[in-house]
């Protein structure tokens, strides 16, 4: 009785997670894409932008925001979402473009190469806080878009598996900073690996944990 009852619970979460999602294709659009970004708040790697457009006749049990879910459930789920979905795609801005362009910046540029590469388009986004211009279809800004949409809590999987996949590929090139137990974050082990070994090509040097800004004038 216990396993029906969660299996009840768990489908009626699913059901209320598809709300917005639902709401919106009723209102006329067939292909609604969820975009979720990983990696923003990092002192190196990528910021990582992924784009799905789910299946709207296939829910997956434990979809639900990356942030809550173990990094092997997260695995399991990213490739269940691969799998399943209408299409998806990934996209990435550079420690350099985040540099050159802001963080902000480049999570829109991030975000926008990863719909751009979806196939077939999209009718619709929608996008967990940040608004993307100049789309040839509707772009709806969410706060707290991967708690409250089924289709952003599956990107925002997809992006935080794939961006831990790129900063394991980065810590084989510079194990010394710790990338894959940390990912980029600023973690105690990551600001003293800067400390002693200083910025790697990896890392944003306009982030003031990564070069203090009395150092900017020497670099």
């Amino acid at each position: 009785m216990d396993i029906l009852r969660q299996l009840g619970l768990e489908a009626y979460r699913l059901r209320l997670l598809r709300g917005l999602d639902d709401l919106v294709r009723f209102g006329g659009p067939s292909r609604v894409a969820g975009v979720d970004e990983a990696g923003r708040g990092c002192l190196a790697g990528p910021v990582v932008a992924a784009a799905v457009v789910v299946d709207e006749q296939h829910s997956i049990p434990g979809i639900d925001d990356s942030k809550m879910l173990r990094a092997a459930d997260r695995q399991n789920l990213s490739r269940q979402i691969r799998e399943s979905a209408t299409a998806w795609n990934i996209g990435v801005a550079t420690p350099a473009e985040i540099d050159r362009v802001n963080i902000l910046e480049a999570t829109r540029l991030a975000m926008r190469r990863a719909l751009d590469g979806l196939s077939p388009q999209p009718d619709c986004a929608l996008v967990d806080a940040v608004h993307i211009a100049h789309l040839d279809y509707p772009c709806l800004s969410l706060v707290r878009g991967d708690i409250v949409s089924y289709s952003v809590a599956c990107a925002s999987i997809v992006a935080k598996v794939e961006r831990d996949r790129l900063m394991r590929d980065l810590d084989r090139i510079y194990p010394h900073y710790g990338f894959a137990r940390h990912k980029g974050y600023a973690a105690a082990e990551h600001r003293q690996a800067l400390a002693s070994f200083g910025p790697s090509p990896e890392h944003r040097l306009t982030f003031r944990s990564v070069l203090p800004r009395g150092a900017e004038a020497h670099h």
